[in-house]
């Protein structure tokens, strides 16, 4: 039998990762977004997850995009960027879902400047994933489809 449930996964990229590959490869690593989200796409798909991927320079994008997931998404990836220690709005709208959420940085942040030791989703997300790279956002994915069931339907 096939997917009995459709499991709608956004990802949410924040500002500068549309750089990736580009921008401080020895934080951020050579991959670019689009190979990221191709492989959370793919990955998705096996997991049993149709995977949404978005990406924004802007603030209210982002906002706009975590309010059009309300009713329709089971769960969110998102690496806010430089918003995660700045952006009350982001925060806000991060309320409103009433999915799991989880938090993604490429880099270990606390091995940074000290201003971005603090984040102001930490409190509001299920979970948060640091320091491992583009595999934090595989890990993210993975957690998602176990903690709303999706690979348990996609196998039955």
């Amino acid at each position: 039998m096939g997917r009995t449930n459709t499991h709608n996964v956004l990802v949410v990229h924040g500002p500068n990762l549309n750089m990736l590959g580009r921008r401080e490869p020895e934080i951020y690593g050579r991959t670019r977004l689009e190979d990221i989200n191709a492989q959370l796409v793919s990955l998705g798909q096996q997991w049993g997850m149709k995977v949404s991927t978005f990406q924004s320079n802007s603030e209210g994008a982002i906002v706009d995009a975590l309010q059009s997931a309300v009713g329709d998404t089971s769960g969110l990836i998102i690496n806010p960027a430089a918003y995660t220690h700045t952006s009350v709005a982001i925060r806000d709208a991060l309320l409103m879902l009433e999915i799991p959420v989880i938090e993604v940085h490429l880099s270990n942040v606390y091995k940074r400047e000290t201003f971005r030791h603090r984040s102001l989703m930490v409190d509001v997300v299920t979970g948060q994933i640091m320091g491992l790279g583009i595999n934090g956002y595989y890990l993210a994915l993975r957690a998602l489809a176990d903690i709303i069931g999706a690979a348990k339907d996609a196998a039955s």
